[in-house]
């Protein structure tokens, strides 16, 4: 079957919404209000063509002075000045378009993409365009030539603009591809997304995808649950278990936890949750890594609490066997949490991950709606790269056996479920853990009590 010749953005998030980067000599509409990052956009792609050999014509019919635009990208790392007047041009074309007309600009145009050798055309002020055209039909016309000698030359042109143009706009028929992106307010926090609206010819992750503006300029983060719609790898057929990291525990299920499975460990906050995951991870050696990924404990403190239970986390770092991660809740975005662990995973080859918690990566997420399908993804992914995975939820009762999931039919995606809770007993409150379901192993159902000391913790039948 034929391949579409690809031209990659740079923009490792936004090549794989395009399935591979845009398509070349095609022509492409960045649409988004003022202030949504459409000119870092598109300079990011041409700085980054520019480095991989390419030439670059970035053409405005506004009337800022490119001054002004360049005193705002010097901020973002992709920015080099040495490269304008040598591999990328600036050319302003507002006085030709207020004096001269549509006509003229598509000259001066052509010109320029023959004279400069350009491999990308970047055109500001596709509105103005559109302001001086008496017709929609020569906004037509204006793209239509424009895009004809962009073709002929080998060159792919990127349209910019402020108006929100709808599908059935003279701007929208013409070229190959729309990519939108804008923010939103969610409560106090403002998200940024981006949608590809049009992909002519081409093949494209659809929905609304979230990005942010960094020192590095524009990341985009493909949903998680669209991108591993099915995970990587196959699961492998071989059954094996490895340590919960508690001898009591691993011998009321049956030997230990299945390999490549997700255990879910519920309960109030001070029921020992961050303590059970620290004896599981603590199991890591540098054969088979593990990942501490938490949200509210700090690296000092985790480390403080390893030592308590008798766990050196600091000598495990020092081997490689364990990698530390704290995210706090306050900013970022769920995917990008996501994708961070899984490269952390990759580069380490992670076998073990400790998720403390799962609510407080759910917390990040400004789309509460996605919360089940992301973490669906997200653990089928790791289990697809053979990694055993212990996460911990916070339930509000202090007493009791109700559990308050994270999100609706949490339970049916994880493998284990495991329940720690306070339990009065005369004036005193013990610890207790249920064992609600352990997949594909026998277990003994019974009450046990969780008990804690320097030399770790053990659980016995109550």
């Amino acid at each position: 079957m034929y391949q579409l010749e690809r031209l990659k953005t740079g923009i490792a998030g936004l090549d794989t919404l395009l399935k591979g980067g845009l398509v070349s000599g095609a022509s492409y509409i960045i649409q988004g209000r003022p202030g949504s990052g459409k000119t870092i956009l598109a300079n990011q792609i041409g700085f980054n063509h520019v480095r991989s050999g390419g030439r670059v014509l970035f053409a405005t019919l506004l009337a800022e002075p490119h001054d002004r635009l360049f005193s705002f990208l010097s901020t973002l790392s992709f920015f080099d000045k040495t490269q304008i007047g040598q591999n990328i041009q600036f050319v302003s074309a507002f006085d030709t378009l207020e004096n001269e007309g549509l006509d003229e600009v598509v000259k001066l145009l052509r010109r320029e993409i023959t004279r400069q050798k350009a491999t990308i055309m970047i055109l500001d002020g596709l509105l103005n365009a559109r302001s001086k055209a008496e017709l929609p039909i020569d906004t037509k016309k204006f793209i239509s030539e424009l895009q004809g000698h962009a073709a002929f030359a080998g060159c792919t042109v990127l349209f910019l603009t402020s108006s929100q143009l709808d599908d059935g706009s003279p701007e929208h028929t013409m070229v190959d591809g729309v990519i939108e992106i804008g923010e939103e307010s969610v409560g106090p926090r403002t998200v940024r997304r981006i949608k590809l609206r049009k992909t002519r010819g081409s093949g494209a992750l659809s929905g609304v995808h979230e990005f942010e503006i960094n020192d590095d300029g524009i990341a985009v983060y493909p949903r998680l649950e669209r991108f591993f719609s099915r995970p990587s790898l196959s699961d492998s057929d071989q059954l094996a278990q490895v340590s919960s990291g508690i001898k009591s525990l691993d011998t009321v299920i049956g030997g230990g936890l299945a390999a490549s499975s997700v255990t879910l460990v519920a309960g109030p906050s001070g029921a020992g949750k961050t303590s059970l995951g620290i004896e599981f991870i603590g199991q890591s050696t540098p054969a088979e890594p593990g990942l501490y990924f938490g949200f509210y404990e700090s690296p000092q403190r985790v480390r403080l609490k390893a030592k308590a239970l008798g766990h050196d986390f600091s000598a495990l770092e020092a081997t490689g066997a364990l990698h530390i991660a704290w995210n706090p809740t306050t900013e970022g975005l769920v995917d990008r949490l996501g994708y961070e662990l899984l490269e952390r995973v990759e580069r380490h080859q992670i076998k073990r991950v400790f998720i403390d918690s799962l609510g407080g990566m759910a917390r990040v997420s400004a789309d509460k709606t996605r919360v089940l399908d992301f973490f669906s993804a997200l653990m089928g992914e790791l289990r697809s790269r053979g990694v055993t995975v212990l996460a911990t939820w916070e339930i509000q009762s202090l007493l009791g056996s109700q559990i308050d999931a994270p999100a609706p039919d949490l339970s049916s995606l994880v493998d284990n479920l495991l329940l720690v809770r306070f339990e009065q007993k005369g004036s005193e409150l013990q610890r207790q853990l249920s064992i609600l379901k352990i997949r594909d192993s026998a277990f003994d159902p019974s009450l046990l009590e969780v008990v804690m000391g320097g030399h770790g913790i053990s659980v016995k039948k109550v």
